[in-house]
């Protein structure tokens, strides 16, 4: 009884934090470039006063699923989607280095390059600054170039080049903004090797089909932990009633 009591209190408990998990996954289904988080449970007997017999169910450390999505051709010019592995360098709120893989960009009013939510992108140098009233040109290695509106190619200046890394993916943490950083906080070294698409962006590797129906299976997985606990509930009123009779 004790046994059947811890399993299924904790199991509710984590199959809630799941479902928490599987619907911030479905949030952003639509978000280029997202990787969707991994949740898997174990069980962990209790130690210290009381039955040996109890046990609980604990999460492991959450994972992430860094498997591609789809490339997407957009044609405008500030999209970029990295081919293969590897990731985008970008200065997080806190004036940090971290990682994405969201390759929708924008020039800010300052001029400076930046994510379209609002993430300055790390150059050689530091942020990239980008003249007024100039055409922006990403080649395939990051090179950023910028070229006079309404001019041709022989005007054409480089403005820097976006920092690319390939980290190993285990050494990767998701942090609570969703950016991606080295364990540790130290910055990863440039790859010359990861490669960018001009004019597309990468869909997020969220099945959401796969998901829905995940979804359904833990609310089905989180009834059952209640029913368990209720007929606890009644096998215990029972045993009561036999003693109270004996």
């Amino acid at each position: 009884m004790d046994r059947v009591i811890y399993i299924a209190m904790t199991g509710a408990r984590e199959v809630t934090r799941q479902q928490a998990a599987v619907s911030h996954n479905l949030a952003n289904v639509s978000t280029h470039g997202f990787r969707q988080q991994l949740n898997v449970f174990r069980a962990l007997p209790v130690v210290g006063e009381g039955a040996r017999t109890r046990a609980f169910v604990a999460e492991t450390t959450p994972r992430t699923d860094f498997s591609q999505g789809v490339v997407q051709l957009t044609g405008r010019p500030l999209d970029v989607a990295v081919r293969g592995a590897g990731w985008i360098a970008v200065q997080d709120a806190g004036g940090g280095e971290a990682y994405t893989r969201m390759g929708h960009l924008q020039v800010s009013q300052n001029g400076i390059l930046q994510t379209t939510n609002g993430l300055n992108l790390v150059g050689d140098a530091g942020p990239l600054a980008v003249p007024p009233e100039q055409d922006v040109l990403i080649a395939k290695d990051g090179t950023v170039s910028n070229v006079p509106i309404g001019q041709n190619l022989a005007g054409v200046a480089i403005a820097g080049r976006i920092k690319l890394v390939n980290p190993p993916e285990k050494d990767m943490v998701r942090g609570d903004d969703g950016l991606f950083r080295l364990a540790g906080g130290r910055a990863a070294d440039a790859d010359a090797n990861v490669q960018l698409v001009s004019g597309a962006l990468e869909t997020s590797n969220v099945n959401a089909a796969e998901s829905l129906v995940n979804m359904i299976s833990l609310a089905r997985q989180f009834e059952m932990q209640m029913k368990v606990l209720s007929t606890a509930q009644d096998n215990h009123r029972s045993a009561d009633k036999v003693l109270t009779m004996s």
